[in-house]
């Protein structure tokens, strides 16, 4: 096997690097995280709450890109220094071992290198993902739990604070519903690839016959609201069920009715929280909820708007968008990307970043 070309590998990557930071323009990041720590440090911020969560909100942000890159340019920069002190004692483990750091830092600047392409309106917020099975009964609500494993472990991987706020649990197996809240810069960005209907074909556990089923699951994201975008709800408007939570099997975790639906009358947009302890915040946490999903409304019939002046005829995230073949062959592929592996196993334990990547470079496209 030929010796790896560390130093043009290196090169190449320094090259890339240095792009970024033109791109996310660090010095600036740098000086507004200097202004921004000066007002968040000001005595009398939280005397506007609103102004207080734009400002916290917005350093918090600036902070981790900068730590984010500064990191990364220190790890590179120290690459060739660990190889070279390897290649000097002639230790072919340590050389091992600083191939694989450069390894690792070669991801993670192609990781950032596509963070480079979110620059939506929302794309630097939160996300709350919703999952809801969809045609095939049982088949559906069994993948749609399965849906949510692979969503969560993929957040586990990337050590993205995730909080479940709602799941609906079907009768026989798996869940007609769930609702939860991704925590980190650029998660609505990230994940927002991922809407639209999900498709598996395997056989059926459930079949007595062991014949192939077809089922579906949709997958919905949108930015998490915050209190700088005045999504006013008058409470005429809605419609506020109270009821007691429950987990799997219809088992009682709360003795309590603290759980709270909630029904915009006018949208028909129902959303539900359950993963408090107390009725007022659950109705509060389902509140915020409520106002994200009606934020995307307004955002996507702005866009309609927008579309139809130019004549955009594409299709829409809501159409088929993934299919999941485990049989009679193994393959994932992506109908708007075209991107496929065939190994459903890893992708279904989290392993999607490819998928994400994908779809992240043929939104920007599709965005011209």
């Amino acid at each position: 096997m030929a010796a790896r070309e560390f130093e043009l590998e290196i090169k190449n990557l320094d090259v890339t690097l240095a792009a970024i930071e033109q791109v996310l323009n660090l010095p600036k990041l740098m000086k507004d995280a200097v202004e921004l720590e000066a007002e968040a440090s000001a005595p009398d911020l939280w005397d506007d709450p609103e102004k207080a969560q734009v400002v916290t909100s917005r350093l918090s942000r600036v902070q981790v890109v900068i730590t984010r890159v500064s990191t990364i340019r220190r790890r590179l920069d120290d690459v060739p220094i660990l190889i070279e002190l390897a290649r000097e004692e002639g230790d072919e483990k340590a050389l091992i071992d600083a191939g694989q750091e450069l390894d690792d830092v070669t991801k993670s600047i192609r990781d950032l290198e596509v963070q480079t392409l979110l620059s939506g309106e929302y794309d630097e917020r939160d996300a709350l993902v919703t999952i809801r099975s969809e045609a095939g009964g049982v088949e559906a609500a069994d993948w749609a739990e399965m849906l949510m494993r692979m969503y969560l472990r993929y957040c586990e991987r990337h050590h993205f604070k995730v909080d479940v706020l709602e799941t609906s649990y079907a009768e026989e197996a798996g869940i007609k519903s769930t609702t939860f809240r991704v925590s980190t810069p650029y998660a609505y960005g990230t994940l927002s690839v991922e809407q639209g209907t999900h498709r598996l074909v395997r056989i059926s556990p459930f079949d007595s016959q062991s014949r192939r089923h077809t089922s579906f699951a949709g997958v919905e994201v949108v930015p998490v609201v915050e209190q700088s975008d005045h999504i006013d709800i008058d409470e005429k408007e809605i419609r506020v069920d109270v009821y007691r939570s429950s987990g799997p099997g219809g088992q009682g975790v709360n003795t309590t009715d603290s759980a709270v639906r909630i029904t915009h009358l006018a949208s028909g947009i129902v959303v539900s929280c359950q993963n408090e302890r107390s009725q007022i915040q659950n109705k509060a946490t389902a509140m915020a909820v409520l106002q994200s999903k009606l934020l995307e409304r307004r955002r996507q019939e702005e866009r309609a708007r927008i579309d139809a002046l130019k004549g955009d005829n594409s299709g829409s995230w809501g159409n088929q968008m993934r299919s999941y073949v485990l049989a009679p062959y193994q393959m994932v592929k992506d109908l708007r990307t075209d991107f496929e592996v065939g190994n459903p196993a890893g992708v279904l334990d989290g392993d999607i970043d490819g998928f994400i990547e994908a779809g992240i470079k043929w939104r920007k496209r599709s965005e011209g």
